[in-house]
This record gives structure tokens, sequence and C-alpha cells, in this order.
């Protein structure tokens, strides 16, 4: 079989020629081939009251693409070079950091990433994945969270101090993981805490941040 033939196949068929076909691979090939190693990263900021007044903070999240596990690297009114370093040194952490050798890491090209930053993550095997600027779409799933967090939490409440925007993101993230389903993974709970229950027993409800979180589940067996 001639070249030319198979070319003919591959056309009738909307195939690119090999060389073609890896300069061609889609934004979601890409994440589907490598979900399994994909993390993205993002900030997002929340207004919170002072004793001197409206106050910003800055708030970096990472979200496992396949898992969709997120965890909070750390809430700052500086997110300046040296608090960068020290979070890419707590992400890196043998054992309990929560990246690894050989993850992709998604981010935009926001100049909080800063070069020391950068540099620690790819001194342990990290690639980074440098998005476009004004691209917001192709970190969805980073983005996505930060919509939820803002509509079903934040949005929601008057934040007074510091203490209270950590206490009201750790019970959104408590909720998010064990007790909110997720469609994109077949409607199940990420980290299930309660153990198996008949459906004969009475339904419960578990509320947090006075009721504006709720969990709905059948009482234990």
């Amino acid at each position: 079989m001639s070249d030319q033939t198979v070319g003919n196949i591959l056309k009738r068929n909307g195939i690119s020629p090999a060389p073609e076909r890896r300069k061609t691979t889609t934004w979601k090939k890409f994440i589907r081939s490598h979900s399994d190693l994909l993390v993205a990263t993002d900030f997002f900021s929340a207004e919170v009251w002072t004793a001197l007044g409206l106050v910003t903070y800055d708030v970096l999240i990472f979200i496992r693409i396949r898992t969709r596990e997120v965890h909070i690297a750390g809430i700052t009114r500086q997110p300046d070079e040296s608090w960068m370093t020290q979070i890419a040194r707590n992400l890196t952490m043998v054992d309990w950091g929560f990246l690894a050798c050989g993850d992709y890491l998604i981010h935009d090209r926001d100049g909080k990433y800063c070069a020391a930053f950068q540099k620690i993550l790819e001194a342990v095997g990290i690639k980074r994945v440098t998005l476009p600027a004004r691209s917001p779409n192709l970190n969805a799933f980073a983005e996505r969270w930060i919509q939820s967090i803002k509509q079903e939490c934040l949005s929601k409440l008057i934040l007074f101090g510091e203490r209270s925007l950590r206490s009201a993101i750790h019970e959104y993230v408590e909720h998010y993981h064990r007790e909110r389903n997720h469609q994109g993974l077949g409607n199940v709970l990420l980290m299930p805490t309660s153990p198996g229950s008949r459906v004969d027993h009475p339904i419960r409800c578990r509320e947090r941040l006075g009721g504006m979180l709720k969990y709905y589940h059948r009482e234990a067996a």
C-alpha cells in the first residue's frame, strides 16, 4: 500500500498525517490523557470586615483533576515572593505535600506565581503548564470550584476577621469533600464518612454554617 493511499484513507476519516497529529492535540484530549497527573491552581479574593475596615484576602487553591480533591494552600493579605516560596515548599514536602514528582500543574500568567515558586516546583519534577493570557476556560476545574464556593457560601456571609474567613472556607471544603454529590463523577461523594445504611432507616440532616450547607443522609446501620 502506497503512502498516497494511506494518506487518502486518513483524510477521508478526518485524521491528520502523523507529523500534524503531534501538533494538533486538543486541550480536551490533553486533559483526558493526563487526568491522573493534572493539578490546577488559581487565586480568588474575599473581602473581610476588620478593625481597619474592609480588607481583601487572597486565597490560593489547588484541585486534582481526576479526583476533584481540593487543597487550600494558603490565605493571606500579601501573596508576595516569600509567601509563595513557603507555599511551594509546603506543597512539595515528601509524604504529605499535595504535589508530587511527575504532576502537571496548570496555572495562568498571574505574576504571583513568581520565579522562586516556579523554581521550587521544577526542582522536584513538577511540570508547569502555563495558560495563554485571558483564557479562564482552559482552567475550568479551578474556576468552577471558585464559583461554587462563592455562590454557595462566601457570597451569603458577612465575614468579620480572618478567623471567620478561614472557618467558612474550612467548613465548605469539608462539605465539598464529604457531603456534596458530584455529578461529574457519577453523582458520588468524594470522601464519604458515613458507614452503609439501610433504606428503611430514618433520614437525618447534617448542617454547617448555621444551616447554610445541608446534607441529607439515612441514619447509619
